[in-house]
């Protein structure tokens, strides 16, 4: 596993989200699409704020904020989010908005025991920028 303790000097977010990188499996927006148009069976987490998912969002995606994630997958944990928890067997495909904080919520999972985890390289932006279909309505 990478190491990121330096006592020479302190980490950054690049440095956690480097070290979560050299461990996960990544999928591009259109490997994404794809697998959205055969039907495959996944979740589909955005672990984006809500503020970020309400201003648009990847059809079929389920909201699990990058800072409640360790509490919604854990099923032992009282206020866990049943479809996320209940998905250790199934295919988990998170994203965020660059991909930084759904690479480190991918690495999380796969501690917490998830078999088959992957993140989108370049998250909701990448999405976006490839014209790939968006979401834009509020959910309430």
């Amino acid at each position: 596993m990478y190491n990121l303790y330096k006592p020479e000097q302190a980490v950054g977010l690049m440095d956690f989200v480097k070290a979560a990188k050299s461990c996960i499996t990544e999928i591009s927006p259109s490997q994404l699409k794809a697998k959205m148009d055969a039907k495959e069976d996944f979740l589909l987490v955005d672990v984006r704020e809500s503020a970020e998912f309400e201003h648009g969002r990847i059809s079929g995606a389920h909201l699990v904020p990058r800072g409640i994630l360790e509490a919604a997958a854990d099923p032992t944990y009282p206020k866990q989010y049943l479809p996320l928890s209940e998905a250790r067997d199934r295919q988990v495909i998170l994203y965020c908005a660059s991909s930084g904080r759904s690479a480190m919520a991918a690495a999380v999972l796969q501690m917490m025991g998830f078999k088959n985890v992957l993140n989108m390289s370049g998250g909701f932006g990448g999405w976006e920028a490839e014209g790939l279909p968006v979401v834009r309505e509020a959910e309430y």
